[in-house]
């Protein structure tokens, strides 16, 4: 088993984000993080603004580990561009980042076949498709949980990028969950969850169990990168806890 390296869904220090995304990057580097992931809103940029950020990427130390994205970048008319982003910079996984409300199985049986043909579609371009959870698919519908309608639905190089807070407030056994899905945790969102305190944590200072957890993915798949997330801050509280959170893997 490969040490995972330590990256930052960026959405977590989105004010600096949105306002100076290349300064940003210097910053996410100068913290000791070893990749990132963008979200979608990176779909709107031109290619020439992508080699831009992917020359910041590689003067820093960063790596792209995966983008996050709507249903939108993969309808026939932004497919091509979604490619050609990801390609220039050096992403491996477009992950499918959320879907609108979905109320049945059946739902989600049709919104698996549309991530399944996502995967046919990306894979002759060297690209992974994936999903990330929130905490609707650890909800039993008619006595099934969609997380597991969308992994049994989709192939085996579908990505099971696993946002650990939802499933952990959810009272799932994670490490177990991994290990019963071999091969398909390769990403995972650090976001961490507390009974008493909620989401809005660093990484590391809640009640996931992240040693466990990361030990079932590096050994049942290829686990690539450990993504540290938090959505729940306000903007200055970002840097502390993308900080806060790296000092926390390291004594990990």
């Amino acid at each position: 088993m490969s040490r995972p390296r330590i990256g930052l869904e960026l959405w977590t220090v989105r004010t600096d984000v949105n306002r100076d995304l290349l300064g940003a990057l210097s910053r996410v580097a100068e913290l000791g993080y070893e990749s990132v992931e963008f979200y979608s809103t990176y779909l709107d940029w031109t290619l020439d603004f992508a080699r831009e950020v992917r020359a910041r990427l590689d003067a820093v130390g960063l790596a792209c580990s995966s983008t996050h994205n709507g249903m939108r970048a993969f309808t026939p008319d932004a497919m091509r561009k979604t490619i050609d982003l990801n390609h220039v910079l050096g992403s491996p996984f477009a992950v499918v980042a959320s879907v609108p409300k979905i109320e049945t199985i059946e739902g989600w049986r049709e919104a698996t076949e549309r991530f399944a043909d996502v995967a046919e579609r990306l894979r002759p371009s060297g690209l992974a498709a994936g999903f990330h959870n929130h905490q609707r698919e650890w909800t039993l519908l008619d006595g099934q949980l969609p997380i597991d309608v969308v992994a049994d639905g989709t192939p085996s190089d579908f990505v099971m990028q696993i946002d650990v807070a939802p499933a952990v407030e959810f009272g799932i056994d994670v490490p177990a969950w991994i290990r019963t899905h071999p091969g398909r945790v390769r990403s995972l969102h650090g976001r961490d969850w507390s009974a008493t305190r909620g989401p809005n944590l660093a990484f590391g200072e809640g009640d996931c169990p992240w040693r466990e957890i990361i030990v079932a993915a590096g050994a049942t798949s290829d686990l690539r990168d450990v993504l540290v997330e938090n959505g729940h801050s306000t903007p200055d509280e970002e840097w502390d806890i993308a900080a806060r959170s790296i000092a926390n893997w390291r004594a990990l």
